[in-house]
């Protein structure tokens, strides 16, 4: 049974899951064709990563596979390694293996240049692109319709990892070493993401406790990246499962 948990911003617990991706589901669809009916177009940036690779096949399978409007969406990528599309770590093989794949009618898919070998000119890229093809409200900052974002059991997301400097970034697109896993990768940065009007974080396993208890009860802090999504005009909703919520304060 999803419940939310009262005095949290939109902490959303589900039994298991499987209920987590259904109502994350949901509610994505809803957004998606709310966005096609408010300007025509819907904008979304999906999370890489093992967690969202169930929720995705779900979206391509019914209803959600003819119900969302598909064919006016247009679907970007929240980060990426910096391997080719066709490597198995490429957050793009993901996505065309596991959503797209499956829908009947195919929206408008732009992955970020991972291969290209360069990756700061690979950020430049894509940062142009967004400006282009994602609209804003009359600034220079493209404002997604939803964002989807996982957490790591470090407290990060997308490719912001505690004490890198991507961190204070102010360009929308921006590579990023990580020491510890030993690899570049492109990340959207805290602006875009803070300029969305949705962003839904998708958070399961008991390995993620302890940094979700902190992202929720703490606030913005820069050794829990994740904590720094605030959108500064729009909606922030975590879909959790009971493991991952298990030390929040109810």
């Amino acid at each position: 049974m999803i419940s939310p948990i009262r005095g949290r911003p939109a902490v959303i617990v589900g039994s298991d899951v499987g209920e987590v991706m259904h109502a994350a589901a949901r509610r994505i669809a809803a957004l998606l064709a709310a966005a096609v009916e408010r300007h025509g177009v819907a904008t979304m940036a999906l999370a890489g990563g093992s967690t969202p690779r169930r929720l995705y096949r779900l979206l391509a399978s019914p209803p959600f596979d003819r119900d969302i409007p598909w064919t006016r969406v247009k679907l970007f990528m929240g980060d990426e390694r910096c391997v080719p599309p066709e490597h198995p770590d490429s957050n793009e093989r993901m996505v065309r293996e596991s959503l797209l794949a499956g829908l009947p009618e195919a929206p408008a898919f732009h992955p970020m240049p991972g291969g290209h070998p360069d990756p700061v000119e690979a950020a430049r890229l894509y940062a142009e692109r967004l400006v282009r093809e994602v609209p804003g409200d009359g600034d220079s900052v493209p404002r997604f319709d939803v964002v989807l974002l996982g957490m790591g059991d470090d407290g990060h997301t997308a490719s912001l990892f505690p004490d890198t400097a991507i961190l204070d970034e102010e360009r929308l697109v921006a590579e990023v070493y990580v020491p510890r896993m030993d690899s570049w990768r492109l990340s959207l940065t805290p602006p875009i993401l803070n300029a969305a009007r949705n962003v839904l974080f998708l958070v399961t396993g008991a390995g993620k406790a302890t940094a979700l208890a902190r992202v929720i009860a703490d606030g913005p802090r820069r050794e829990f990246p994740s904590s720094l999504v605030q959108p500064k005009d729009g909606e922030i909703e975590w879909h959790v499962d009971r493991e991952a919520a298990a030390l929040i304060a109810v």
